[in-house]
């Protein structure tokens, strides 16, 4: 559920940025009519570029049979992917879950100048797995970079895609939360730090990214990293600003899906419930009464690992979840069913 903040003096200048025209108010009129299509146009979408795939791939005359459901609906062989907070946590996990789907380059954004040890020694992992089934050229870069800086993160996602030639994934895993406030006092500084992050920060990622895919026009995967906080209040927590930010996130990803959509750029979210990151285990390690309180609210009975998102990650952001979009898929061990 807690991802890492993304905050960062970046290594890229930033951009210059005009100011908008003003423009004069238009005038809307709506209409229920369906949109007009050319007679005898598909209603559907061509097959991918590996063709027919499933039953009419099984019914095409002359097709050599061969599974493809990893092969190719499931491959990310040769994407690009932008993931920010990945330094460590939920973000460099699905990092290193995009590497091992066939991601030939994957770039983690974050805070600190350099990475640590944790994501240098994924890194070296990443390096051996090169050549074994489905990994291709297996490349994990760094960069670091302020989320919450609009210009410097769009400088991050055109330096990416000068010098990849395509954005196909872009993952926004970067997060903060602060301590327990009671909402009626609840400083404003404070509030608008975790807004700046967890929602300002969140749509800079999704523009760095959705304006590559857009550029080189392949479509592409956004994904938003929300929280059960934005489906509910978390019980026994005093956490407005954290659950406020998620609860737009939600709302961010349902709104870019649709505008995006006709260019088949996909946006959607993952909401995980509680996870034991690191940083989480640190805190639990001097607050044992609370994990067993959050273990106890999954029906499982038990706090998510962070690998527990991975598959969710990999099928939202490959071909084998090309008809979702503005969808929210909730990782939560049970949390909301009771």
């Amino acid at each position: 559920m807690f991802g890492r903040a993304a905050s960062i003096r970046p290594l890229v200048s930033q951009l210059k940025l005009g100011a908008r025209p003003t423009r004069a108010r238009p005038s809307f009129k709506f209409s229920t009519s369906p949109p007009r299509r050319a007679a005898g146009s598909n209603l559907t979408a061509p097959p991918p570029a590996y063709g027919p795939i499933g039953v009419a791939r099984a019914l095409q005359p002359g097709t050599t049979a061969s599974p493809t459901i990893f092969t190719d609906e499931f491959s990310l062989a040769d994407r690009v992917a932008l993931v920010t907070g990945a330094e460590r946590g939920i973000g460099l996990e699905m990092a290193l879950a995009l590497v091992e789907a066939g991601a030939r380059a994957v770039y983690c954004v974050d805070l600190p100048k350099a990475p640590g040890e944790e994501w240098a020694k994924v890194r070296e992992y990443v390096g051996a797995l090169k050549g074994k089934t489905g990994v291709g050229e297996a490349r994990l870069e760094y960069v670091c970079a302020d989320v919450t800086d609009q210009e410097a993160m769009w400088k991050v996602g055109k330096t990416i895609g000068d010098r990849e030639g395509r954005m196909d994934v872009g993952i926004a895993a970067a997060g903060i939360l602060k301590p327990d406030s009671p909402c009626l006092t609840y400083p404003a500084k404070l509030f608008q730090q975790v807004q700046d992050v967890n929602v300002n920060g969140v749509l800079f990622t999704a523009q760095a990214a959705g304006q590559q895919m857009e550029r080189f026009g392949n479509g592409g995967s956004i994904i938003m990293i929300a929280s059960i906080s934005g489906h509910g209040s978390n019980k026994g927590h005093e956490w407005v600003s954290y659950n406020t930010s998620k609860s737009a996130v939600l709302q961010m990803a349902r709104s870019m899906a649709c505008e995006l959509g006709p260019q088949r750029i996909r946006v959607n979210t993952i909401s995980p419930a509680y996870i034991n990151t690191k940083m989480t285990g640190a805190f639990l390690a001097k607050n044992p009464e609370v994990g067993e309180r959050w273990a106890a609210l999954h029906p499982l009975g038990y706090i998510g690992r962070p690998d527990e998102l991975r598959g969710a990650a990999v099928w939202l952001a490959s071909d084998a979840s090309s008809f979702c979009t503005g969808t929210d898929f909730s990782v939560n061990g049970g949390y909301l069913a009771w």
